[in-house]
């Protein structure tokens, strides 16, 4: 819930659909292009399931085909980032290398702006009539990020990740 304006003593109510388990799941990542020297936002969405070691696999194997030469993932150190599922994949394919943020740093991880963003800012106030209908409006704004070249840097910048400056102009 984020301000609004209203009548003095008057909070205004928001009335929505919902039960406890009804979400939205996605693991999402920018993506640095040093030969074109731009930034891309990936992501993948499931309104039906949790994001697990198996979700993690089945987005680092979409990255490994969509991105050329060495892949290196800078994340946080949740669960679904670790385990046998997740050495196999690296033992795999030797360009992908896995590099972890700090414990409790979220302030270094660029995906937790696109999240903030979404959040706090795109998703404001909005009141889905339901799962199909917050999916898919997660899914467009998701993509509305992912075109626009300026917020993604502007979102990168929102962390404390320093940017490939080396890289880029």
């Amino acid at each position: 819930m984020r301000r609004t304006w209203a009548r003095k003593g008057q909070t205004p109510t928001l009335r929505c659909w919902g039960r406890h388990r009804d979400k939205v799941s996605v693991i999402a990542a920018l993506t640095v292009a040093p030969a074109l020297r731009r930034l891309g936002l990936s992501w993948l969405a499931d309104p039906q399931h949790y994001v697990t070691a198996e979700t993690v696999v089945r987005f680092l194997r979409t990255l490994l085909r969509h991105l050329r030469g060495r892949v290196i993932v800078v994340w946080d150190g949740g669960s679904s980032h670790k385990g046998p599922l997740i050495r196999a994949l690296c033992a795999r394919h030797p360009r992908l290398h896995l590099e972890r943020l700090p414990a409790y740093a979220p302030e270094l991880n660029p995906v937790e702006q696109v999240w903030c963003h979404l959040k706090y800012g795109r998703l404001a106030n909005f009141v889905p009539a339901n799962l199909a209908h917050l999916d898919q409006s997660v899914r467009r704004h998701l993509h509305a990020v992912g075109q626009v070249p300026g917020l993604l840097k502007a979102l990168w910048h929102g962390s404390r990740l320093p940017f490939p400056t080396s890289i880029f102009a």
